[in-house]
């Protein structure tokens, strides 16, 4: 038997070996699914709320008697928190195990939720706000590894397939459901919902989790990882505040960019001469996990600035209600699901990059038909789009996952979970605060345009020899409506270069390398 599994392994007969293959324990399986259910609602529970409490800001500020610009840091103190400590997720799994370091954090985050909802001072709701975000920057990777460990590598694009849901449809689900909570409750809520999750959550990990020890921890690396965080909490303070602030025009933005370039240049210099780095430089000799951090960072990108950018759309520029839009843009979130119930299916059969290829281009063409939008479209289009869009991004993000991590040893498993977290926040901050700023110039610009055509002097002008002069009224109306045309043109431009980035990628798949149990070869 040992001689004929042996010749079907060379062969590459996979299939035939899985059939010789011993059944798997029913107790394990069950075992199996009640860990990825876990790890899942601990993964939602951080994605919503790096969503959830925007839609509450408005009564929050008018709650706690806060400017607008004071209970923006309610956003920024959880993303700036989240992004400086998730680095350091890889080193606490290794030194206290994947076990613990999971439950204290979701412990925590729990707690700090609570916190968060009975603040009575905007300062105090920061303060738990960025702790909040210190506790869930390690949700993320830690989870990933903790499915990783849990199932054979055979097995590992299903488990990516039905743990990234949760990864994928919380930042969709949180605007709709924040809104949900604040309007039918107080925005107290939207922090109070992750208690029952949290305790599920917490009482799961302990339970069910075991450690599995992948060689000795690493001595910590205080001045590395010291300059990692400063380098990346200016930099994402440079990008939430930048728009606020005019950008390079802000002294502020200035200072944070040159802090964030020095931090980083003298972490890089640091990480390549240091013995004993904070990130290990075996960690970037792997190809695949080099051209997979650039996917996910453009993948996290097209996901979070479409979420983001087609509320406002629908919201200002079309006047529909926050319930409507939420119902109008939550057939995303189906599409992802269906997808990824398929790539679950395909993914050991066929090459995952053609997976990916396909997912990406499916994205681009879904962008594509966003270019043609105009102020008139249907609900139903925007729904079909919707789908297409969710369908393409869930092909992406389970073979991405398996294919980035498919040659990386598991000793660096969980630090590369960290960093691969980091770059996909990381690219949807960079995206948001690039196309935001983008179509807010080209909105500015469209208006400038038309309103210098759009005057009794122009050829154009509608009233042109009627001897009919428009009162204040019909102006405004008309003013608006210019407001409007120009804001559309801005967003059209920011669908067509998320499209263009979707599509100039595409060619990179080819240097990620093609693992045999994954390829079935």
């Amino acid at each position: 038997m040992v001689e004929v599994a042996w010749a079907l392994q060379r062969l590459g007969d996979t299939q035939a070996l899985a059939t010789m293959a011993p059944a798997v324990d029913p107790a394990v399986l069950r075992r199996r699914r009640l860990i990825t259910f876990t790890v899942m609602a601990a993964t939602i529970m951080h994605a919503l709320d790096g969503t959830i409490a925007n839609v509450a800001l408005p009564s929050i500020q008018g709650s706690l008697s806060a400017t607008q610009e004071q209970v923006s840091w309610v956003v920024t103190s959880y993303i700036v928190a989240s992004a400086i400590l998730t680095p350091l997720a890889g080193f606490c799994a290794m030194r206290f195990g994947l076990r613990r370091t999971l439950a204290t954090c979701v412990i925590g985050f729990t707690i700090v939720s609570m916190m968060c909802g009975a603040a009575q001072s905007l300062e105090q709701l920061v303060l738990f706000r960025a702790l909040q975000g210190g506790f869930g920057a390690a949700l993320v990777p830690v989870s990933q590894a903790i499915m990783m460990d849990t199932y054979p590598r055979e097995e590992q694009g299903k488990a990516m397939a039905m743990w990234g849901v949760g990864t994928m449809l919380g930042p969709i689900a949180g605007p709709s459901l924040g809104g949900w909570l604040t309007d039918e409750f107080s925005w107290r809520w939207v922090f109070y919902v992750n208690l029952p999750v949290g305790i599920l959550c917490a009482v799961g990990i302990l339970a069910l989790v075991r450690d599995n020890v992948h060689g000795a921890p690493r001595r910590f690396d205080l001045l590395g990882f010291t300059l990692l965080a400063v380098a990346i909490g200016s930099f994402q303070l440079m990008l939430d505040r930048g728009h606020l602030l005019d950008w390079f025009d802000s002294a502020e933005i200035i200072g944070e960019t040159l802090v964030a370039a020095v931090a980083f240049a003298m972490f890089l210099i640091h990480m390549m001469t240091d013995r004993q780095p904070f990130l290990s430089r075996d960690l970037f000799r792997d190809r695949n996990l080099k051209v997979g951090l650039c996917f996910t960072a453009l993948a996290g990108l097209v996901l979070i600035v479409t979420a983001t950018l087609m509320p406002p759309f629908l919201q200002q520029l079309m006047g529909y209600p926050v319930f409507t839009t939420g119902v109008v843009l939550a057939p995303r979130g189906a599409g992802m699901m269906v997808s990824m119930m398929l790539v679950s299916r395909l993914i050991g059969r066929m090459d995952a990059r053609i997976l990916i290829g396909l997912g990406f281009a499916l994205a681009a063409l879904s962008l594509y038909d966003m270019t043609l939008f105009n102020l008139n479209v249907s609900e139903s289009r925007i729904v079909w789009n919707g789908i297409l869009l969710g369908f393409g991004l869930g092909l992406v993000f389970p073979p991405l996952t398996v294919l980035t991590f498919a040659t990386l040893p598991p000793r660096l498993r969980t630090e590369g979970a960290a960093v691969n977290a980091l770059l996909r926040n990381l690219g949807a901050s960079i995206g948001i605060a690039v196309l935001v700023s983008v179509l807010a110039s080209n909105t500015q610009q469209n208006r400038a345009d038309m309103t210098e055509k759009f005057t009794p002097w122009h050829p154009g002008w509608p009233m042109a020899g009627s001897g009919v002069s428009l009162d204040s009224t019909q102006l405004a109306i008309w003013d608006g409506e210019i407001t409007r045309q120009a804001a559309l043109i801005g967003y059209l431009n920011d669908f067509r270069i998320m499209m263009i980035c979707s599509l100039a990628l595409i060619p990179l798949l080819f240097l990620m390398r093609r693992p045999p149990l994954i390829a079935g070869r």
